[in-house]
């Protein structure tokens, strides 16, 4: 995989839990930063909006083609003050190409189907903070998932559950809110989705795979869903065969949409999907290109060689990491120099700047000292 986003609600957020999770990262994120962050993949960004939480990692080597990263969170509970509904939304620019990641939790129970598309519609509304940033329908891809809480109408109980124990799921998909709103709402309808090869996802008892057997018994439901939609595709549609096929220059393959009933913490059952991204890279430079300089220690002056496209928006804010090989996340850095502060020569080709000896004799000396007291680190080393 080149890329995992995980979007997830209902995530703990008590008070106290919330508090902390604003100071720290958040226990979820800690957890699958361990478990990527080893394989080659760093945490490029995440939001969260109360229990919603939206986190994406990406392979190293497309990091430098990773640009214009913006985050935002909607809230649609209580009428828009409250959080325990809504969306939280990351988007960027992936080799050129506008990409859009929506994770929602909408409102429950079956009668508020209306309810559910009218603070979708909200969602969509949202507008990203900056200049030239598109809305999030003008994004080349836009993929929208979460517990979306759509229901099965009108069919029983013991019809809905008969369907799934014969596996005759497509007896229910006429009667899915979301299928059923697809075939009647414009918006909807240049949405993709896979097709439902899995069990309904809600409502389990706890730790089991066996559906609600509380008091209220809840109607099976496919809650948890991924969609995604291509503008290009859209644009092809309403154009009616006037635009070519070689003028797409992005495409997305669903490769497997599954469930996974072996987890049981929740009253839901996972969902994910698999996607091939086959795009066009409308640039192949990076901004800034860092030039080697083999190895060095505290001991010696060190010289950080950089060059920038001319179209690099330069900031005095601008600074270079000293990152650890298996680094989490963008501050889980050992050191790091100002650009503008650190700078001693600059040319048309390149620039040179010298980190400040003691802050980099104290970081390097921390972390040696840190590897001598976990021998599993020994062999860990530095590189920019």
């Amino acid at each position: 995989m080149d890329m995992y986003v995980i979007g997830l609600q209902e995530v703990n957020s008590r008070i106290t839990n919330f508090l902390s999770d604003l100071a720290f990262d958040d226990p979820w994120s800690i957890f699958f930063m361990t478990v990527l962050s080893p394989l080659g993949y760093i945490k490029l960004s995440s939001v969260r909006m109360q229990g919603l939480l939206l986190l994406i990692f990406v392979k190293h080597v497309h990091l430098p083609f990773i640009r214009d990263i913006h985050t935002h969170y909607t809230r649609t509970g209580l009428y828009g003050y409250w959080g325990n509904k809504g969306g939280v939304t990351i988007r960027m620019s992936l080799y050129g190409h506008t990409i859009c990641f929506m994770n929602c939790h909408l409102p429950a129970h079956m009668e508020n189907t209306e309810q559910r598309l009218d603070d979708f519609e909200k969602i969509l509304e949202m507008q990203f903070e900056g200049e030239n940033i598109p809305s999030t329908l003008d994004h080349d891809v836009l993929f929208w998932f979460g517990d979306l809480n759509f229901r099965i109408a009108d069919y029983g109980i013991h019809f809905v559950r008969e369907s799934i124990n014969n596996k005759r799921y497509n007896l229910l998909w006429e009667k899915d809110q979301l299928n059923m709103a697809k075939k009647k709402e414009t918006f909807l309808q240049e949405f993709i989705e896979g097709p439902l090869q899995f069990k309904p996802t809600y409502k389990f008892d706890l730790y089991s795979d066996v559906y609600d057997t509380s008091e209220k018994k809840r109607k099976p439901a496919w809650t948890d869903r991924i969609l995604w939609r291509v503008k290009s595709l859209c644009r092809h549609a309403s154009k009616e065969g006037e635009f070519s096929e070689e003028e797409q220059t992005i495409s997305v393959t669903l490769n497997n949409y599954i469930s996974h009933m072996s987890y049981g913490i929740s009253d839901h059952k996972p969902v994910t999907g698999t996607f091939g991204l086959e795009l066009k890279p409308l640039l192949s430079d990076p901004l800034v290109t860092l030039h080697p300089e083999g190895e060095w220690s505290a001991e010696h002056d060190v010289l950080i060689s950089y060059s920038a496209v001319p179209e690099f928006p330069s900031s005095a804010w601008d600074w270079i990491g000293l990152f650890k090989v298996a680094f989490r996340h963008v501050n889980d850095y050992v050191t790091y120099a100002w650009v503008e502060d650190d700078e001693i020569s600059s040319n048309k080709d390149s620039k040179q700047v010298q980190p400040n000896r003691t802050l980099m004799e104290k970081d390097l000396t921390q972390e040696e000292n840190s590897w001598m007291q976990k021998p599993d680190n020994l062999e860990s080393h530095n590189e920019f």
